[in-house]
């Protein structure tokens, strides 16, 4: 999917709202567990209830890999029901992936070739050899760690280097990165406050912001200083969403929270 696709799928929608399908086997609705595949079941439900007020949908990989084979089965059942169902919401693999250039490369197509996703989230702390190969496939986004919401970012993303914080320094070097024009960036609801300064060095990049909802991050506050002409933003709910019913009616359930989302966002993008 391109950048020029995905901002349709925004005014379209008037929704700028990425559901994470973060699945534990422990939170799912009971009468699930007793299916062929409880997982795929969950993100089907979650998806049929909630796909016409989303733009995006963010697997976190680790979630399926804790379950071995069957949970990487489920998900490739739910990304191909994806592709397939709903061939214009934005897909992403969260899946924090970096290495070496040659073993990127072997990530790099199994999440884009095998898995067909539209993006994957990387760390960058290996550099521009682990991250290019990402940014090699032609319309496929990488999403590049910038800045997060947990309390860890400040054990080295918001330290000095000669009077700069080390996101800044991520920010700056990525922007010279072979075909840097399929970056994006990964910016936590909870750092809003830096999200001025991060403007002022990639104005015109998307932004994939976890943290509203659950992690207490303020969806007004990170529009007032994150977003750009083209919006911008990709905000994650995963939890709020998914788990907001625990029985039968839980499809329901992450349906009115996904609207309560859309329709501050689209109050937002109205009032532009």
């Amino acid at each position: 999917m391109t950048t020029k696709q995905l901002v349709a799928e925004i005014q379209a929608k008037k929704s700028f709202l990425c559901i994470g399908l973060d699945v534990d086997l422990s939170k799912v609705p009971k009468h699930l567990l007793t299916t062929e595949d409880p997982i795929f079941e969950f993100n089907k439900a979650i998806i049929d209830a909630t796909h016409h007020l989303c733009v995006a949908y963010k697997p976190n990989t680790a979630f399926y890999e804790a379950y071995g084979i069957k949970g990487w089965k489920s998900l490739e059942k739910t990304i191909n029901y994806l592709n397939e169902k709903h061939p214009n919401i934005f897909t992403i693999a969260d899946a924090k992936r970096g290495d070496i250039g040659n073993t990127s490369s072997m990530y790099a197509k199994a999440f884009f070739e095998d898995l067909s996703f539209d993006s994957v989230t990387v760390a960058p702390y290996m550099g521009k050899d682990s991250v290019e190969p990402f940014l090699a496939f032609e319309d496929k986004h990488t999403i590049v760690l910038a800045l997060t919401s947990n309390m860890g970012a400040f054990d080295f993303q918001t330290q000095k280097i000669d009077t700069k914080e080390v996101y800044k320094h991520v920010l700056e070097t990525s922007k010279t990165w072979q075909n840097a024009h399929n970056l994006m960036y990964v910016v936590g609801a909870t750092k809003a406050e830096y999200l001025k300064d991060i403007r002022k060095i990639i104005p015109n990049s998307f932004l994939l912001v976890p943290g509203v909802g659950a992690q207490g991050g303020n969806l007004q506050e990170v529009c007032k200083y994150g977003m750009n002409d083209s919006i911008g933003l990709l905000i994650n709910s995963s939890r709020g969403i998914i788990y907001a019913g625990k029985d039968e009616n839980f499809a329901e359930a992450a349906t009115l929270k996904a609207l309560e989302l859309q329709q501050q966002m689209e109050k937002i993008i109205t009032n532009l």
